[in-house]
């Protein structure tokens, strides 16, 4: 008779989200993880079926809810300017939280890559996803005037993805708001 799940795996993918997000993939050993979590290491590969497994749960609930939420707040709707000045300094004061551990896609993205091509798949589909979305909001934000129309939507939204990326990594640098927050207006000139 199989064994009833001792533990939910919602929030423990939730609490390894953090344990990644602050050491990284290799920092992270599978001791450190059942510590954490308080799971034994059975129960941690029968839900999960290895370390790798539990990694991408916790980059796809980082993606679910974190970079979800910025994008639900991003359509939200309002002044186009405005929302994506939020987004980015809310991001940047996530990213700059606990000492600047920075954003899990980017320190992932910056660990694991080229040769994870799990990860690799699991970011370039996040990062596609936000510029999509970027995208248009941007293109109708060009067509009601509310932003110059100078530049293609895609375009910019690709631009605006990577500065935010770039940004990320910086927070790690330096994990300083302050410091930070005014490159958003430099970015947000492209709108013009």
């Amino acid at each position: 008779m199989a064994r009833v799940r001792e533990f939910d795996t919602d929030a423990a993918v939730a609490r390894a989200m953090e344990l990644f997000w602050t050491r990284g993939y290799e920092a992270t050993s599978v001791r450190d993880l059942t510590e954490h979590l308080g799971v034994g290491q059975g129960s941690l590969y029968a839900a999960f079926g290895s370390k790798e497994g539990l990694y991408q749960a916790s980059l796809a609930h980082y993606r679910d809810t974190l970079a979800a939420a910025a994008l639900a707040d991003l359509r939200a709707g309002g002044d186009v300017r405005a929302a994506i000045r939020t987004m980015l300094v809310e991001r940047i004061r996530i990213a700059v939280m606990h000492g600047g551990r920075g954003c899990l896609f980017v320190n992932a993205a910056a660990e694991r890559l080229p040769q994870d091509g799990p990860t690799q798949r699991a970011i370039r589909d996040a990062l596609d996803v936000s510029q999509d979305a970027l995208a248009d909001v941007l293109r109708a934000a060009a067509a009601k005037g509310e932003i110059a129309d100078r530049h293609d939507p895609r375009t910019l939204a690709a631009f605006l993805v990577t500065f935010l990326n770039g940004l990320l990594l910086s927070a790690k640098v330096t994990p300083d708001a302050k410091a930070l927050t005014p490159l958003v207006e430099v970015a947000l000139g492209a709108l013009d």
